[in-house]
């Protein structure tokens, strides 16, 4: 399988909108893998918070710093990840942290309008210079929470932000404004598709009234030479190694065999 590589025209608008969309990032195998490996792992589900969305709802997720040999710590690690971020950011990249965020059916929160340097910033970050990758776990779609964005709204720079519920929300007098003046889309993806974005730009989702749950994977790194000058949640520079591809599919199986074999064993005894 050959690795994907970014084009011009795909970091260009990355640099004018803030963010670019790949459909079928990851094949239907590696997808499959991510899908039923976080299904059942009972620690995923042990460590997962719940954050109130100030809507009446609240939204389960998983953060990690940590880069383990399995399915996540492959996508981490995989240079068509990597190198598309390098591309994006202009030079090395190490990996910030890594999240779940588990969107179940009919109970699922939203997600206020923030940008991810809202906070990051706090975290001893002097420039901008992150970004992320979120690929779709299950369809996203406007009845089960589908990300939106706010197109340029990077641009903006960084926007004070505060508590909303137990989240970290936007000014809203600005985010209306730019509500106003820039064009709002919507990111309904196929399982396995991807979104890189900008760590300024304006995003949010609705809640998940739907029966079907919107899980997403988001892999969050940031520029090695805007290493944080104090230690915070995240973790400062430290060199990244970049696996082949081809790792995602053969850690992930071999992930899964694992995992049945404990399940079998545990019925049997």
């Amino acid at each position: 399988m050959p690795t994907f590589r970014a084009t011009d025209e795909q970091i260009s608008r990355f640099h004018a909108d803030g963010y670019f969309a790949v459909d079928r990032f990851f094949t239907d195998e590696e997808t499959d893998l991510l899908r039923k490996i976080a299904r059942a792992d009972h620690q995923l589900e042990q460590q997962a918070a719940s954050r109130g969305d100030g809507e009446g709802g609240a939204i389960k997720l998983v953060v990690s710093n940590d880069v383990d040999d399995d399915i996540y710590g492959a996508i981490v690690r995989s240079r068509r990840v990597v190198d598309t971020m390098e591309k994006m950011l202009g030079g090395e990249v190490y990996h910030y942290h890594h999240k779940m965020i588990l969107k179940e059916p009919f109970v699922g929160g939203a997600w206020a309008w923030h940008q991810d340097y809202g906070y990051w910033y706090n975290n001893g970050c002097l420039f901008p210079l992150l970004a992320s990758c979120m690929i779709a776990v299950d369809k996203a779609t406007l009845a089960n929470g589908c990300l939106q964005v706010l197109k340029g709204s990077h641009l903006m720079g960084r926007i004070d932000h505060g508590k909303v519920g137990d989240q970290t929300g936007a000014d809203l007098e600005r985010v209306h404004v730019a509500l106003e003046r820039l064009e709002l889309a919507y990111w309904e993806a196929e399982p396995g598709s991807a979104l890189f974005f900008h760590s300024n730009l304006l995003h949010r989702s609705d809640q998940n009234k739907s029966p079907d749950p919107r899980w997403a994977f988001i892999c969050c790194y940031n520029a090695a030479r805007n290493n944080p000058y104090k230690e915070s949640r995240h973790p400062q520079y430290s060199k990244l190694e970049k696996w082949d591809d081809s790792r995602i599919a053969e850690v992930g199986r071999k992930q899964w065999q694992e995992m049945q074999s404990s399940l079998s064993a545990a019925a049997s005894s």
